[in-house]
C-alpha cells in the first residue's frame, strides 16, 4: 500500500540546475569546512564536493547515503535497505576515519566511533560539504580521510513567511512527508521544519548458517529542525539551532534485530566584530547518539548512549587584503551511558589551532595550519597541513598539499569489557596529494593523485590461549588513489563524470583492505525542457573483498537510475524517480541485500 502524506518541504525554489553548471557561469563555491572560515573553493588545494538544497531536490535523494552514493572519493557499504548501517570509506580509509559535523557540532557514537549517516534526515539538510584528505590540523581526531559537514535548514531572507510542502510514496510501502516555514522579521530570522520517512522495507539479509529471518525489515524516522537568530545594531549576531531525529529500525540479527534510536544536535552561536579586522565566533553545543536494542522475541537487549559536549572559539583576523589568520580553540567532553559497564565513562579533548590563508605573487594561494590536542585517554598530538594552489592563465590550476592526522581510540577499543585495551595509542597518518584543475567556458575538470600511510592501526587480535579478541596497535596501511572529475554542458545537457581508482592495502600482508572497491565510475546527466526536467545516473563499481584475508569476494555491479520532474507552475511540481532500472541484484556487504528495481513519486509546493 502506497502512503502519500502532505506535510511540507523545500526552503528553496525548484528551478534547479547541475552544480557544475554554476561553475560554468563563473560562480565559485564558498566553503566553510576546508578552513573553518568562508573561503572560495578556487583558492584552496583541498579536494571538496558541495551539495546544496537545489542539488538534493534535483537528484531526488530520499536519504543522506543516497545523496553521497557515487560522490568522488566516497565508497560505502550498507547492511540492507533504508535505515540500515551505512559505513562510509573516504579515500579508502576506515569508516571511523571521517569526522562528521552538524552545524559545526561533532556528532557520532563514541563507543563505535562511527556516524549513523542513514539516520540523519535529508529533509532537514540545507547543504553538505565534503572535504577529502587529512584535516586534523583544524579539527583534531578522526579526520584522517576527511570531513563531512551537514548544515541544517536556515531561515529565509524575506519578511513574508516562506512555506513549503512535500509528500510522496513508492516501492516497499515507502512514504515521506515534510513541511517547513521560514522567514525574517526586522533583524531576526527563523525556521521550523518537520519530516517523517517510513518504509516497510525488504528482507535485509540472505539466510546464513544459524540465521534465517525472511521478513521485511522496516524503518521509521520522524525529525524536527528549528533555528532562531537575531542581528544587533552593531552587526553582532546570535543564533540557536536544534535538530532531532527519532524512530525505529529493523534488521536481521541473531541476538538483536530492532533498534529504537535518537539523533540530536543542539547549539548556539554568537558572532561579533571585535574591531574592523577581527571577527570572533563562539559556539556551544551538544550532540546525542542513543540506541536501545531489542532481541528477536521483543525483549530489551542493550543500550549504547553517547553524549558529546562541544565548545569552540574562533577568531578571524584580516592581516591585510591578501593575508587572513585564524586562531581558535576547541573543547569536547565525551560521555557514555550504556547497559554495558565500561571502566571509564567519560573523557575530554582540548585543542588549540591556527591557520594562515594568503595570496602571494599574483595568483598563488597558500594555506598552512597547525594544531595541538590533549586527550585525557592517550596524551598529546601535534598535526599540521600545508597546501598550495596557483590559478594561472588559460584556466589551469596546479595544486599540492601535505598533512598528517590522527584518530583517537574509541570507548569500545579502550574500555569494552573483555576486549578493550586502555594502553592503546592514537592511529597516525601522513598524506600527500597533487593535481591539476581546469575551469573553462564550457568545461570544468580536475585530476588528483594522493598517497596515504597509516600507522598504529587498531586491529582485533585473538589470544591463542583464551581465544578472546583484544584491540592492539599493530596494523599498517598504504592507500594510493587517483580521482578525476569532469563537468560540462553539451547541446543543453549538463554532464558530470567522476572516477576513483584506489589501491588500499595492508603493508604487512599486501592484501586489500576489506569492503573497498578499487574502481568506481559515476555519471550524471541532466537537462530541462521547458516545464520538464530529465535526469539519469549511472554508477559502476568493481568487486571488493568482505574480509581481511581476501577470501570472500563481493561482485561488482552497475546500476542505472532515471528521474523526471514536471513544473505545474512556479509553486507546484511533480517528480518521479526509478532506481535500479536494470533490476540488478547486488551487494556491498556479503549476504546483505540491496534494493531491486523501485520507484518513488512526489509532489512539492513552495511559495
Amino acid at each position: 500500500m502506497q502512503k502519500l502524506i502532505f506535510g511540507s518541504l523545500f526552503l528553496t525554489g525548484f528551478n534547479t540546475q547541475l552544480h557544475a553548471q554554476e561553475t560554468v557561469q563563473n560562480l565559485p563555491d564558498m566553503l566553510v569546512t576546508a578552513t573553518r572560515t568562508q573561503t572560495a573553493k578556487n583558492q584552496l588545494s583541498a579536494a571538496a564536493t558541495v551539495y546544496t538544497r537545489k542539488d538534493i531536490e534535483r537528484l531526488q535523494a530520499k536519504t543522506l547515503p543516497e545523496l553521497l552514493r557515487g560522490t568522488t572519493g566516497i565508497d560505502m557499504a550498507q547492511s540492507g535497505g533504508y535505515g540500515k548501517d551505512t559505513n562510509i570509506y573516504l579515500r579508502g580509509t576506515n569508516s571511523d576515519h571521517v569526522l562528521v559535523l552538524i552545524d559545526g557540532i561533532k556528532v557520532g557514537s563514541i563507543t563505535s566511533g562511527t556516524t549513523p549517516f542513514q539516520l540523519i534526515p535529508i529533509d532537514q539538510i540545507e547543504r553538505v560539504e565534503i572535504i577529502r584528505g587529512p584535516q586534523s590540523s583544524l579539527y583534531g581526531s578522526e579526520a584522517i580521510g576527511g570531513v563531512i559537514q551537514v548544515f541544517t535548514r536556515k531561515g529565509g531572507q524575506e519578511d513574508k513567511p516562506s512555506v513549503t510542502m512535500d509528500a510522496g510514496g513508492g516501492s516497499y510501502d515507502t512514504y515521506r512527508a515534510a513541511g517547513s516555514v521560514s522567514g525574517q522579521w526586522k533583524n531576526s530570522w527563523y525556521s521550523l521544519a518537520s519530516s517523517q520517512f517510513g518504509s516497510q522495507g525488504f528482507n535485509a539479509r540472505q539466510p546464513i548458517k544459524g540465521l534465517n529471518q525472511p521478513d521485511q525489515d522496516g524503518y521509521l524516522n520522524t525529525a524536527l529542525n528549528a533555528r532562531l537568530g537575531h542581528r544587533f545594531n552593531n552587526n553582532a549576531e546570535i543564533e540557536a539551532f536544534f535538530m532531532r531525529a527519532e524512530g525505529k529500525n529493523e534488521y536481521d540479527g541473531t541476538f538483536q534485530n530492532k533498534t529504537e534510536f535518537v539523533e540530536q544536535t543542539v547549539g548556539t552561536t554568537a558572532v561579533m566584530n571585535i574591531v574592523d579586522n577581527w571577527r570572533s565566533i563562539l559556539r556551544l553545543g551538544q550532540s546525542r547518539d542513543e540506541g536501545d536494542n531489542f532481541a528477536p522475541n521483543g525483549a530489551f537487549s542493550s543500550s549504547f548512549n553517547s553524549t558529546r559536549w562541544n565548545a569552540s572559539w574562533l577568531n578571524e583576523v584580516a592581516l591585510s587584503d591578501n593575508h587572513q589568520l585564524v586562531i581558535g580553540s576547541d573543547y569536547r567532553l565525551d560521555q557514555v551511558d550504556s547497559s554495558t559497564v565500561y571502566n571509564e565513562s567519560s573523557r575530554y579533548d582540548a585543542g588549540i589551532f591556527t591557520e594562515l590563508h594568503s595570496c602571494i605573487l599574483n595568483g598563488h594561494f597558500i594555506n598552512a595550519s597547525v594544531r595541538g590536542d590533549k586527550n585525557e585517554a592517550f596524551g598529546e598530538q601535534l598535526t599540521g597541513n600545508f597546501g598550495w594552489r596557483y590559478n594561472g592563465n588559460y584556466g589551469i590550476s596546479p595544486f599540492a598539499s601535505f598533512g598528517n592526522a590522527f584518530k583517537a581510540p574509541t570507548f569500545n577499543q579502550l574500555y569494552f569489557p573483555g576486549f578493550g585495551n586502555p594502553s592503546l595509542k592514537a592511529e597516525q597518518s601522513t598524506s600527500f596529494e597533487a593535481g591539476l584543475a581546469g575551469d573553462h567556458d564550457w568545461l570544468q575538470w580536475e585530476l588528483r593523485g594522493y598517497h596515504t600511510n597509516i600507522d598504529n592501526l587498531i586491529v582485533n587480535v585473538t589470544n591463542p590461549t583464551t581465544f578472546l579478541f583484544s584491540a592492539e596497535n599493530i596494523g599498517k596501511a598504504q592507500i594510493d588513489g587517483i580521482e578525476a572529475e569532469i563537468g560540462t554542458q553539451l547541446m543543453g545537457w549538463s554532464n558530470k563524470l567522476n572516477m576513483n581508482l584506489l589501491s588500499p592495502k595492508s603493508r604487512e600482508s599486501d592484501l586489500r583492505l576489506p569492503r573497498r572497491a578499487e574502481k568506481t565510475l559515476s555519471y550524471d546527466l541532466y537537462r530541462s525542457f521547458g516545464q520538464f526536467d530529465l535526469g539519469a545516473n549511472v554508477l559502476a563499481q568493481a568487486e571488493r573483498f568482505d574480509d581481511t584475508l581476501n577470501k570472500t569476494k563481493v561482485a561488482g555491479y552497475v546500476t542505472v537510475d532515471l528521474r523526471t520532474a514536471y513544473h505545474l507552475n512556479k509553486n507546484w511540481m511533480l517528480s518521479a524517480k526509478l532506481n535500479n532500472l536494470l533490476d540488478k541484484p547486488y551487494q556491498t556487504i556479503n549476504t546483505y541485500n540491496s534494493a531491486d528495481r523501485n520507484f518513488f513519486l512526489s509532489i512539492h509546493y513552495n511559495n
